[in-house]
């Protein structure tokens, strides 16, 4: 049988092959509405099997409404695992989403007779139709034909009969996987969507969306359709959202010229240009010769922001993250003013402001760029900037308050590693590579952070990582070939790439390094630097001395921290062992990326959490994930 559909999936495959280029996926449009109709010329059964390959790694949106808004509720709706959900989405496996929130679910798309799909079940119940189940529950993944012809029922289906539903999603053709796409994301559109603006959502070309659906010109688009968005990369929590209104539509583009594209890079300098001068504004204010040095309240930044561009004041937020900008008698009543007691470490205190917990932390140095840098940024494995304040020339700058504090004090301390079982272990460095990934890939422009280290990856009440000290981060927008040298080296000891030390050589490589040293401090508990009788030699080296070694395996079972009491799955640990050789590789272009990374930590984690609920058996191929 399973030769069967394999041959059935090859003779699909090759006549599709032969189609022309637009014969990717038609969109289905109205006819979803039609339930009486399964016109096989549009997609309304499902996306042909016209892939490279039989299944692939998928995702699908799907808007969070009850009963279907928290992780384990959408998970299981859409089947989906629950950890992968909540990992692309940045939030913990016990999350609520806020109602009508976008939420992305990795699946496994695989081709079932002529059609991709993800087979999901439900119980029918007494009021609910084939249209209420597809269109409404399932809010248009599936198409009342696909679900008629999915079941056995002819006209009615019982209730409390347990159903199969088919999610509609797909697989790259060859042609796209050529053109390096990866993954086909189901995208449901919604009320005021257009092609244009998702494109711009995903950062695709829109005329390869057009392509993927079979869409010769930019046509109108329905509520509660699917629309098949080709990703190079797989999509991520800062995609889901919600983006400003469009512009106001511009004249028609002079013909034969790339003119169509001026608009909107100038649009975007004058925002990044407009908030850039705020804080300067703000910092003229603040680090200015003032009579009594008193320093700048709200009210007093109000009245002189006043008279600015209304565009000028919205710089001030940046995906849904609003700079505050607090009175110094503020920060003074929160932290009993700077007592000794609410001191965290060095200059950073603990304080109160308006009921929830947050980290004061006062600076000498300029603080434009780190500034500039969080305002912009708004990921969950992120340490999120809240405001700044100054007085007599002295920055304050608050952040949410990480309640276990820094990742280096736990797992270097013999009482607080014990707390840190492996699956945990693997979550935290699933959350750091998840932030790296963001900034390297996400942000425009991307970033290096320059400065991983556990000391700088801090942990909050649930064990959840959030990487902070953006002080020395580049953007790498105008590096030729992603790299840029440099004559000034900076960094902690232990954690530096050998290019970078040894030629100055700057690029995002140098944080897959130094993330390589940190997961090799999570899973050992040693420091980056080992001091023995006197002498201090890396950690990464003894590590990658030891894997060419004989009896390697039992070898790096002795380097596992103590405190786990042997209690992991090897075989994963040889597997990590192998990814954090890669990221310490001298060779810096041969170091995978964050993605890449990414995916095997998901892959890795799936598998530790199969193991710890099985008491340790496990099966690393159970995971869906790509």
């Amino acid at each position: 049988m399973a030769f069967q559909s394999y041959f059935l999936f090859s003779i699909l495959s090759l006549i599709t092959s032969s189609y022309p280029p637009l014969a990717q996926q038609p969109y289905a449009g109205l006819a979803i509405y039609k339930c009486s109709n399964t016109n096989e010329s549009t997609s309304v059964l499902g996306y042909t099997c016209n892939g490279q390959n039989p299944s692939c790694q998928s995702y699908l949106i799907f808007w969070s409404r009850p009963p279907y808004d928290t992780v384990l509720s959408i998970s299981e709706h859409l089947a989906s695992h629950p950890t992968q959900l909540s990992a692309i989405n940045s939030v913990s496996e016990a999350a609520t989403f806020q109602t009508n929130k976008m939420v992305i679910a990795p699946v496994n798309c695989s081709c079932s007779g002529q059609y991709y799909q993800v087979n999901s079940s439900y119980v029918f119940r007494k009021e609910d139709t084939r249209y209420i189940v597809a269109n409404e529950i399932h809010q248009g993944l599936s198409t009342c034909q696909a679900v008629r012809v999915q079941t056995s029922y002819s006209r009615v289906i019982p209730p409390d009969t347990k159903i199969t539903v088919p999610l509609r999603c797909s697989c790259p053709t060859r042609n796209q996987s050529s053109d390096g796409v990866k993954y086909l994301l189901s995208y449901l559109v919604a009320k005021g969507d257009s092609i244009g603006g998702i494109a711009r959502r995903f950062g695709v070309d829109v005329q390869r969306i057009l392509y993927a659906n079979s869409l010769s010109n930019i046509s109108k688009i329905y509520p509660a359709t699917t629309l098949l968005i080709p990703l190079w990369n797989p999509p991520s929590s800062s995609q889901t959202i919600m983006p400003p209104p469009p512009p106001p539509s511009s004249p028609p583009p002079y013909k034969g010229s790339n003119r169509r594209w001026v608009p909107p890079v100038i649009g975007s300098a004058v925002v990044s240009f407009l908030s850039f001068a705020f804080v300067i504004l703000f910092y003229v204010f603040c680090t200015g010769k003032r009579k009594h040095n008193q320093s700048l309240t709200t009210e007093e930044l109000h009245k002189r922001s006043a008279s600015l561009p209304q565009e000028l004041l919205l710089g001030l937020t940046d995906i849904g993250h609003t700079l505050n900008v607090y009175e110094f008698e503020e920060l003074q009543h929160a932290t009993e003013d700077f007592s000794s007691r609410c001191r965290i470490e060095g200059s950073v205190y603990l304080g109160t402001i308006r009921g929830d917990a947050v980290a004061i932390k006062k600076m000498e140095r300029d603080v434009l760029k780190e500034i500039n840098i969080l305002k912009m940024v708004h990921h969950f494995n992120l340490i999120r900037l809240l405001g700044v304040s100054c007085n007599e020339g002295h920055w304050y700058v608050v952040y949410e308050y990480a309640e276990n504090g820094p990742l280096s004090m736990w797992i270097h301390d013999e009482v607080g590693s014990k707390d840190l079982n492996w699956v945990l272990r693997v979550q935290i460095a699933l959350d750091v590579a998840n932030g790296l990934n963001y900034i390297h890939s996400y942000t425009d422009p991307a970033h290096v952070h320059m400065d991983i280290t556990s000391n700088n990856v801090l942990l909050d009440g649930d064990f959840r990582a959030k990487i902070a000290k953006f002080g020395m981060a580049r953007p790498t927008e105008a590096w030729d070939g992603g790299f840029v040298w440099t004559g000034h080296v900076v960094g902690t000891k232990g954690y530096l790439a050998p290019e970078y030390l040894e030629q100055g050589m700057v690029s995002q490589k140098l944080d897959i390094y130094a993330f390589g040293v940190v997961m090799l401090e999570v899973i050992t508990g040693r420091e980056a630097i080992i001091s023995c009788e006197g002498e201090h030699r890396l950690l990464s080296e003894t590590f990658l001395a030891l894997l060419h070694e004989e009896n390697a395996e039992g070898k790096l079972r002795d380097l596992m921290d103590p405190s786990l009491h042997g209690k992991f799955p090897l075989d994963l640990v040889m597997i990590m062992a192998q990814l954090i050789e890669g990221c310490l590789r001298k060779d810096a272009v041969s170091r995978p990326s964050m993605d890449d990374v990414v995916q095997s930590l998901s892959r890795i984690l799936a598998a530790s959490l199969t193991w710890d609920l099985s008491n340790n058996t496990y099966e690393i191929g159970s995971s869906s994930h790509g």
